[in-house]
């Protein structure tokens, strides 16, 4: 954006300043106080000038200098491990999206106190803000084929919401790939709500609370207000003068979660982490409807009728709360699990529309769902359920995302306590490690080969606590080959546990064993990306190496 050249001596002395702070409350604080101040020689709070310059690249630069705060505040734990030692232009799509809406919160927050030529500056900056927030828009979107329109079901849905206060911009149809998803009516600006509920129709505990099976429940010992939810969900579906007969119509006979897979299903999943995430889900939810069944049907038939209450039931309602429930903050201060009618249809994206969306307001004693990005009519409008791997996702979800999902880890246990850092690196900071698709990575030079920094100087502090450095040396460069050809023994092993992809039996073949088979596709995707970057590593290290020799 560029300004007129002749400004007055006035107009370029005023100046208005932008803080951004990284909150000593952050987990990651000591982590993130050290990559500002050695990638950037920032400080935990820095004040940002802004002044009119005859630069005309002055705004730009300014915004610039911003984002670089912005995204490290903004990095999570993912996220730092595999970028924290590179200054990146963008660390993810979710990183990116939060930093320039972060700026955005405080450049309009600071017109309230800002005099007419400050003003002047800030509405610059919000501009070309948004204009950063359309353009990461247009380079980050994921097409949407409509596959069905809306049932009489979602109509009626609708419908109960807007007679209860519910206002929508969006309509809901069957997205290919997602199944029931949000459309955009109209195109949404940055800032447009999407979507508003209010409070009277969230599901939440104070609903248990109304009802005698609350007295029964709270007599026992470790029940927690999300499983009286569940078991009140379980009754309530049936009830046929409920307030929420129309929102439980809506739902699914069975939701195709992983904690629905069948045998088949599960025998594709051999080798992977997946397989025991879902086990081990299976028998926690198994043994907690033990603890509860027969017996409060025993003590209870009024209460819990044995009908309402079996264990294909509580599955069916465990997986409603695992895959359509949020967590909210309401005006007392208090975060509570809650269903919440017809935000359920928005789905998860690597690219959402909407980050920001787990307070009520109180002003309003709504729940907002304010569009981060813009979104377009006719294109589906998502959310960011969280920080998720495909496994998770896969588990209690029963999807896998488009697009490559940065959360795709590989955790590795490769023991050894954290002593001394490489050349001042944060990296020892770290006591667990793990890889993901290198195809992230940007720095594939000897020393890094596309794989994280933590990972990698672990390895080099475990076989030879002697070469702390990254120099071209030749002992360096033998201690790298050696690490390589360690690294590829690991892979390849790892790689021979998965077997073969089988991709043809996603062709004609149940729900389950297709998305069980797709799993494991992404899965041999990411150990082959480590394997091609440690052959190419090897031949750069050999090749360094035999130049140093002659």
């Amino acid at each position: 954006m560029e300004v007129d050249k002749k400004l007055s001596s006035d107009e370029l002395d005023k100046e208005c300043s932008i803080l951004l702070e990284l909150a000593e409350s952050d987990p990651l604080f000591d982590k993130k106080k050290k990559l500002l101040q050695d990638n950037n020689a920032f400080k935990p709070k820095e004040q940002i000038c802004i002044k009119r310059s005859s630069d005309p690249n002055w705004l730009s630069s300014s915004l610039t200098v911003m984002l670089r705060i912005a995204r490290i505040i903004k990095l999570d734990e993912v996220e730092l491990y595999f970028g924290g030692e590179e200054q990146l232009d963008s660390y993810s799509p979710r990183n990116e999206l939060e930093a320039l809406n972060s700026i955005l919160q405080l450049v309009e927050s600071s017109f309230t106190d800002a005099c007419g030529m400050q003003k002047n500056i800030l509405q610059d900056l919000h501009n070309i803000t948004v204009d950063n927030i359309c353009q990461f828009a247009e380079e980050n979107s994921l097409k949407t084929t409509i596959v069905e329109g809306q049932t009489d079901k979602e109509k009626q849905l609708l419908q109960w919401g807007e007679n209860n206060g519910v206002k929508t911009r969006l309509q809901i149809t069957y997205v290919e790939g997602a199944g029931r998803g949000a459309i955009a009516r109209e195109d949404l600006k940055v800032g447009d709500t999407a979507l508003e509920i209010p409070t009277s129709i969230i599901i939440s505990e104070e609903l248990v609370q109304k009802t005698d099976m609350y007295h029964v429940l709270q007599e026992l010992e470790d029940t927690s207000s999300e499983t009286m939810l569940l078991l009140w969900s379980m009754k309530e579906r049936h009830n046929t003068d409920s307030q929420y007969k129309i929102y439980f119509d809506s739902l699914p006979e069975d939701f195709h979660t992983g904690l629905s897979f069948g045998m088949s299903a599960m025998m594709s999943l051999y080798g992977t982490l997946l397989l025991d995430e879902i086990m081990q889900s299976k028998e926690h939810l198994r043994a907690q409807y033990d603890k509860l069944f027969p017996a409060l049907c025993n003590e209870h038939p009024d209460i819990f009728p044995p009908e309402l209450y079996t264990w294909e039931q509580f599955l069916w309602a465990c997986e409603l709360w695992y895959s359509n429930s949020m967590k909210i903050m309401f005006a007392d201060g208090k975060l509570r699990t809650c269903l919440i009618p017809i935000a359920g249809f928005l789905n998860h994206s690597i690219y959402p529309h909407v980050v920001n969306y787990g307070r009520v307001d109180s002003a309003t004693n709504t729940i907002n769902f304010r569009l981060s990005r813009p979104c377009s009519a006719g294109q589906e409008c998502c959310l960011s359920y969280g920080n998720l791997s495909t496994s998770h996702l896969v588990t209690f979800y029963g999807f896998l995302p488009q697009g490559y999902n940065p959360y795709d880890v590989i955790p590795l246990d490769i023991g050894g306590a954290e002593e001394d850092s490489t050349e001042g690196s944060s990296t020892s900071e770290w006591t667990t490690h793990m890889v993901r698709g290198t195809w992230f990575s940007n720095n594939w030079n000897i020393f890094y080969y596309g794989l994280p920094s933590p990972f990698l100087d672990c390895l080099r502090r475990a076989r030879n606590p002697m070469l702390l450095t990254k120099k071209l040396l030749p002992e360096n460069l033998e201690n790298e080959i050696e690490i390589l050809e360690d690294l590829l023994a690991i892979f390849n092993d790892m790689m021979d546990s998965l077997g073969d992809a089988d991709l043809d039996d996603r062709k004609n073949t149940s729900w389950d064993v297709k998305l069980a088979v797709g799993f494991k596709f992404l899965q041999r995707g990411i150990v082959s990306s480590i394997l091609t970057s440690c052959h190419k590593g090897l031949n750069l290290v050999k090749h360094e190496l035999s130049k140093m020799k002659g």
